[in-house]
């Protein structure tokens, strides 16, 4: 049985764990998930190799709000890069799944942002999991989390 580590903040203004457990559920079965909370961003590094270390996880989905502010802009690059960090020091994928304040024009844009954001990269990490060769068959094809997809510059 795979385990999935799901690390999420207090700070975000949408419950993205949720959205992300709901996708999860929809896209099959073989999977435990370890949740873990925590205030904000700059904290998700720490969560997820706790995840890693103490609940055996095979993959976390980072999941987090920064703000509008341009401090928060820089908070996100920390936390992203101490992301990072702990994957390559686990050797073990963590997708981050971030939602800025500033990409939606309202509440209501905000809350579908977040929801789909999250439910698209909690699709990806099952597919890591269980089904990797899909992932290359979609190379390429400009692929979008929580908006539209781009598509490829050259279509095939």
């Amino acid at each position: 049985m795979k385990r999935i580590g799901i690390a999420d903040t207090t700070f975000a203004r949408v419950d993205m764990a949720r959205h992300a457990v709901r996708a999860l559920a929809g896209a099959g079965t073989g999977y435990r998930i370890y949740r873990r909370s925590v205030p904000g961003i700059k904290d998700l590094p720490v969560a997820c190799r706790q995840l890693f270390q103490k609940e055996g996880v095979d993959l976390c989905i980072a999941l987090g709000m920064p703000g509008k502010a341009e401090y928060d802009k820089t908070c996100a690059h920390e936390a992203s890069t101490g992301l990072i960090m702990t994957g390559v020091l686990e050797a073990k994928p963590i997708v981050e799944c971030f939602v800025f304040e500033g990409e939606a024009a309202s509440p209501r844009e905000l809350e579908t942002l977040a929801r789909r954001r999250a439910e698209e990269h909690a699709l990806n990490a099952y597919t890591m999991l269980f089904h990797p060769e899909r992932l290359a068959r979609d190379a390429g094809r400009g692929l979008r989390q929580g908006f539209a997809d781009a598509g490829p510059v050259r279509p095939a």
